[in-house]
């Protein structure tokens, strides 16, 4: 496993060049059983696709225990299907890359899975080219409560070029997204951002600011961002059952005055809103709140 140009870049920027390529032993081209026994107890999986205008987006996959099966050591088989607004099913039509982000919130574990997709009309088939799982830091402890399934055969969906006031509430109100990110070369790639309430700022109905902290230092989002700056984020509504997807433009701010607007801030990344896809009743696990994660600044 090597780093692209845009991780490369970011790495030394960031001043971890060295600690980063340290790090290149625990991605792996093949499930390992570790991964295969975490899989096969899992809910939740987080996946980043590319559109036919080259706009990114991250949908969620949700289901029972045992939806995401370990085929072979370099392939799954995820048995779910988003809801028929979501776009990942068209995206994967015409680019099969696929980022996918297994989570665990109750125990704050996470694996990532990079690669090539095949659609089916019951499931989606990886074929995985990086295999690794992530520190868990900033992951607010979340427990599955229920499951509820008559809500989901009325789930509504609406699409708009801004934020209005309920969605820019939401974000300002959310300890939680996940972001995707896209490399021509390197493929889709999905991943977690936590903090406390607050931690995304809405600058308006456009625009959002959030801040980069402390993580694993190989910087796949931001060496991605570097490259190609189209990106999608994700908000869960995990009580409701509702969820919030945005396409974009992320740009990565380093400015050191700017940082002191964020506790703990590293980085911060500017992303300006070109659609919001809005969906109630997209799922059907309901979660209770834990505890925050210890990590989180300020």
């Amino acid at each position: 496993m090597s780093f692209h140009s845009g991780e490369i870049k970011v790495q030394t920027q960031a001043g971890v060049r060295e600690e980063a390529q340290l790090l290149c032993h625990i991605i792996s081209s093949t499930i390992k059983p570790s991964a295969h026994e975490f899989l096969s107890t899992q809910q939740i999986v987080v996946a980043s696709t590319v559109d036919t205008n080259g706009r990114v987006w991250t949908s969620l996959l949700t289901e029972q225990p045992g939806f995401i099966k370990v085929l072979n050591p370099q392939t799954i088989q995820i048995d779910a299907i988003p809801i028929q607004t979501d776009p990942l099913h068209q995206n994967l039509q015409s680019n099969n890359d696929i980022g996918l982000l297994v989570i665990d919130l109750a125990k704050r574990r996470r694996l990532r899975l990079n690669g090539k997709a095949k659609v089916h009309q019951e499931n989606i088939k990886v074929e995985i080219q990086q295999a690794f799982f992530n520190c868990p830091k900033y992951i607010q402890v979340r427990h599955i409560e229920k499951a509820v399934t008559d809500s989901l055969e009325n789930p509504q969906a609406s699409i708009n070029d801004a934020l209005n006031k309920t969605n820019q509430l939401w974000i300002t109100q959310a300890d939680t997204f996940f972001i995707a990110s896209y490399h021509p070369e390197s493929g889709a790639d999905a991943s977690h951002r936590g903090g406390f309430p607050g931690f995304v700022q809405v600058v308006n109905s456009n625009q959002l600011v959030f801040p980069d902290y402390s993580g694993n230092n190989m910087f796949q989002t931001f060496g991605n961002l570097s490259v190609n700056p189209n990106a999608g984020l994700l908000f869960i509504d995990f009580v409701q059952g509702h969820i919030l997807q945005l396409t974009g433009k992320a740009k990565i701010i380093w400015d050191a005055e700017r940082l002191g607007e964020f506790a703990g801030a590293q980085r911060l990344v500017e992303f300006d809103i070109e659609q919001v896809l809005e969906s109630k009743n997209a799922f059907s696990l309901r979660w209770r709140f834990g505890e925050y994660s210890p990590f989180n600044p300020g």
